[in-house]
């Protein structure tokens, strides 16, 4: 076999594959690959360090990485092809033209340089990549997730809370629109309004953020002075601090500054759409502002006197800026949930809801929580789902951190049978709002309809611990511990229910419970309820859903037949999963506009 000189060649046999390796050996690409990768070690580690504190883009770190593999793939060719002589760089020789003498010098000259390149990537490993590892993990995951804790009120007069809490939501809606963050929501910062009981990393743990802002405000007069900080979480170390002393009317220009700098101190990049939002002001009337932020706190109460009450400020807000855009957007979401819960006729507020949500988009075409509205009507009303989808995409395309929009859109997709998005947003909801119980009731809720009663059964527990008691509750678990077959624990859960309404004696089912078990109960009420939907105190829709779950299929068909208004919500509910192949039932979804499963 003749030599090739600057070929590589081509094993195709044991004895070829030796004499390849010691050519490789022979021409340094060994030595070369050894203290190549050396010193794109430390290379990386040094940009690595560096980037953070010259605020370099993202992409620094991968393009370097790119050149460094290009650089590789042309050392390796190179140093084939050509040899370090004590006369220069020459082609290197073949082997038989090799003097045994210069190739035992150099030969030693790469192994000293070789010995040297894996003492410095040991060391390296040693003293930074291990200690790091545990924390490279938790960064990887937490990596540019934030939460705004509430601030301080240091004024004098406590009723300057409202309008400090209003602050700390103005720099919520800043911030989340940026797609790179993860901006935990303000029910859930909410929960840690008193300080000193846990620390910041704590708090950065429980909400799977690694970076904390804090502040205070301070009111005196037309002035205030703003205090924030943004704080390494993990760390506990504190990155930024500023004191902005500022006119009341240069208050909002304040929360741009404090928004574009913590962007600024994330390494995020921003579209030019994405900085006019954060740089624009809703309102710049201060009044309207104080306004909005009462509406919205008694909104929160999910009460009906709440309700009216946030009417009121709603109204006055808009009569202090008429061109108050997100003032508009809360009134529409108070008649929505009026409607939906029943508090006013579901036509009529969902007209007057549809016509504030227009009017607001009209007004600023960049509010997320207008189009939220929109789907939920669209959803729960209208049965459009072709427009509801619209919505609320544009709604997350507006504000990605937008917990209610995920929400909805869960409840949206899991109506409209697509199942696993609706796994997909119900999840991301929970990240961003994760002591939320009403997130936490649909994810249950999602759970059961899909047959996974223990998963939705921890949900439940979770939405104990946010609020004992609360009058959903009875109702998920009774139809959860049902599935699971624990009759104890589901006639427990009856009984609260039955305690409410006085058309069922509870001595009576008690009786029935001890004799014939809780079947028979379902029974004696189901014939109840029977007598009760005909006088229109008790909804169709409930007497269907009890009917499927004891499993009288043709007298759940009846009922839904019967209803006016079919909740759209519940059309996949399991307690309907032997009635999908049903014509019958095919029918009702198809008046809905829903395809069989």
């Amino acid at each position: 076999m003749h030599e090739t000189n600057h070929k590589f060649l081509m094993p195709d046999s044991p004895n070829t594959l030796t004499q390849f390796w010691k050519e490789f050996k022979r021409r340094k690409v060994v030595h070369v690959i050894t203290v190549y990768a050396a010193a794109a070690f430390v290379t990386l580690e040094l940009v690595s360090i560096i980037i953070d504190p010259l605020k370099l883009p993202e992409w620094t770190l991968p393009l370097v990485i790119i050149l460094l593999c290009i650089g590789f793939i042309i050392s390796v060719i190179l140093s084939w092809i050509y040899d370090i002589t004590p006369e220069g760089i020459e082609k290197t020789k073949p082997v038989r033209n090799v003097i045994k003498e210069d190739k035992v010098a150099t030969s030693n000259s790469w192994k000293i340089a070789s010995y040297i390149s894996f003492v410095v990537i040991v060391v390296l490993i040693v003293l930074n990549i291990v200690p790091r590892s545990k924390q490279s993990k938790e960064l990887a995951i937490l990596d540019k997730s934030i939460a705004v804790l509430p601030f301080n009120n240091l004024s004098d007069e406590k009723g300057n809370e409202h309008f400090v809490d209003g602050l700390v939501e103005d720099l919520l809606n800043r911030i989340s629109v940026i797609e790179e963050l993860k901006v935990i929501s303000r029910t859930s910062s909410e929960m840690y309004r008193e300080r000193g009981v846990k620390s910041v990393p704590e708090i950065a743990g429980e909400l799977d953020v690694s970076y904390i802002v804090e502040g205070s405000v301070q009111r005196y007069g037309d002035k205030a002075r703003v205090t924030v900080q943004l704080i390494d979480a993990i760390n506990d170390d504190h990155i930024w601090a500023e004191n902005y002393d500022r006119d009341i009317v240069d208050i909002f220009k304040t929360q741009s500054e404090i928004a574009m700098q913590i962007a600024s101190e994330l390494n995020t990049i921003l579209t030019s759409g994405q900085k006019t939002y954060i740089q624009e002001d809703k309102t710049k009337n201060v009044k309207a502002f104080e306004l909005y932020q009462m509406g919205r706190f008694y909104w929160n109460k999910r009460t009906g006197d709440g309700y009216t009450t946030s009417i009121e400020y709603f109204e006055k807000a808009i009569g202090e800026d008429p061109g108050y855009g997100l003032a508009y957007a809360g009134l529409a979401d108070t008649y929505n949930l009026m409607a939906l819960q029943s508090w006013i006729d579901k036509q009529e507020g969902r007209d007057r809801a549809v016509e504030l949500a227009l009017k607001a988009l009209e007004l600023d075409g960049n509010l997320a929580e207008a189009y939220t509205v929109l789907g939920s009507i669209y959803t729960f009303v209208d049965r459009d789902w072709e427009n509801a989808e619209s919505a609320y995409k544009h709604a997350l395309e507006l504000n990605p951190n937008y917990s209610t929009a995920h929400h909805y859109y869960s409840e949206h997709l899991s109506t409209t049978g697509q199942h696993e998005e609706a796994r997909k947003h119900i999840d991301k909801a929970l990240e961003l709002n994760p002591l939320s119980f009403v997130i936490r009731y649909v994810s249950a809720q999602l759970y059961y309809n899909r047959g996974r009663f223990k998963e939705a059964l921890a949900e439940i527990q979770k939405c104990h611990e946010l609020q004992e008691n609360h009058p959903w509750l009875p109702y998920r678990e009774f139809i959860i511990y049902w599935q699971l077959g624990e009759e104890e624990k589901a006639y427990e859960a009856l009984r609260k229910l039955l305690k409410r309404n006085s058309i069922y004696n509870l001595e009576t089912a008690n009786n029935i419970y001890k004799d014939s078990g809780l079947n028979a109960v379902l029974d004696w009420e189901a014939e109840i309820d029977s007598i009760e939907a005909v006088k229109g105190n008790v909804s169709y829709y409930w007497l269907a859903t009890l009917c499927g779950l004891i499993g009288e299929d043709e007298n759940a068909l009846y009922w839904l037949e019967k209803a006016h208004k079919i909740p759209a919500e519940a059309s996949y509910s399991i307690h309907f999963k032997n009635l999908h192949d049903n014509p019958r039932y095919i029918a009702i979804l198809e008046k809905m506009g829903l395809a069989a499963q």
